[in-house]
């Protein structure tokens, strides 16, 4: 199996995750800390993978595999803290396209990683159109808003900031990031699977995130967020339904390494435009029957611009498959 093929079924099972997450879980994030504790702590389940292909690394790989994990955790964090300054159709454009912009300087520079011009073409293709598929504002004086706001804030980046544009500025520092976070985490992660086999790669560097998530207990503050959130958290209706799901989120996040481990770190993480795309067409079909589902998706007259991100996803593909047709 390829990898182009690995990293679009990885995104398709995790639009379906985000849409399942609508019908169970809370939208709004209290604590960052708390998220990423209670996502980190599922990553010592992953152990059982090392019943399949039985491996333990030598001193150096395993101090690399846990920073990974600890990386990986520490990306959360930031990843939660913008989500929570912000709704997620602001930061979810900010990420995914400075995500894969890194990964692209970081690979190429620790990596060697090199595109010919169809790739390159592709992956601002599908940048640009994962883009225009997550944001929702399409008004004609939306880029004015865009360029007054960032130019307000780069003016005081560095200088004393009122009080109406710090929560911005906080929003584009947490955002910026952890799509540095993440580049530098899945440039890891490539790295790892050069030198190691990648069920053992994968799972050492769990391990890690797993000891971060240990750390955070010895926090008191931290200690006390993560049982308010325990008690704020509503507890799933269908408890069968919700360990499925959670489930699918990790076996698309072990497609998405499998494919970063078989492909170009940069263009994985380019596709993210494919998710966005299975998320809209999942939209569709779900509507007739739960209309008020993901209705924000689809509202506000966004159709068009989500037809041309369509479309330059769909040549972005194309660019991709050239070689394999």
């Amino acid at each position: 199996m390829n990898w182009l093929t690995v990293a679009v079924t990885s995104y398709f099972i995790n639009a379906g995750v985000y849409v399942a997450d609508k019908f169970l879980l809370s939208k709004k994030i209290h604590s960052s800390i708390a998220y990423a504790f209670y996502v980190g702590i599922w990553s010592i389940f992953n152990a059982v993978l090392l019943i399949f292909a039985p491996w333990v690394p030598n001193f150096k790989f395993l101090m690399i595999d846990l920073f990974a994990g600890v990386l990986f955790l520490l990306t959360l964090i930031f990843w939660y803290k913008a989500l929570h300054q912000s709704e997620a159709t602001r930061v979810v454009p900010i990420v995914g396209a400075l995500t894969p912009i890194f990964s692209f300087l970081l690979s190429n520079l620790f990596l060697n990683e090199k595109f010919n011009i169809d790739q390159l073409t592709a992956f601002f293709i599908l940048i640009a159109g994962g883009v225009l598929i997550s944001i929702k504002e399409t008004k004609v004086y939306f880029l004015k808003k865009v360029y007054a706001r960032v130019k307000s804030v780069w003016e005081n980046m560095f200088g004393i900031v009122s009080a109406e544009l710090r929560p911005t500025r906080r929003l584009i520092v947490n955002s910026v990031t952890s799509a540095f976070f993440f580049a530098l985490y899945y440039v890891l992660m490539k790295n790892i699977y050069l030198h190691q086999p990648f069920i053992g790669g994968f799972v050492w560097s769990r391990f890690g995130t797993f000891i971060g998530v240990l750390f955070i207990l010895l926090v008191p503050e931290w200690r006390k967020l993560i049982g308010e959130r325990k008690e704020e958290a509503k507890q799933p209706k269908n408890l069968g339904f919700f360990l499925f799901v959670r489930l699918m989120a990790a076996l698309a996040f072990i497609l998405l390494n499998w494919a970063i481990s078989l492909g170009n770190v940069a263009m994985v993480n380019a596709l993210q435009g494919v998710q966005y795309l299975f998320l809209i067409l999942l939209v569709l079909l779900l509507s007739t029957k739960f209309p008020k589902i993901l209705k924000e998706e689809l509202g506000g007259g966004v159709l068009i611009q989500k037809i041309i991100g369509i479309v330059l996803v769909t040549l972005g593909l194309y660019l991709l498959t050239l070689p394999i047709i």
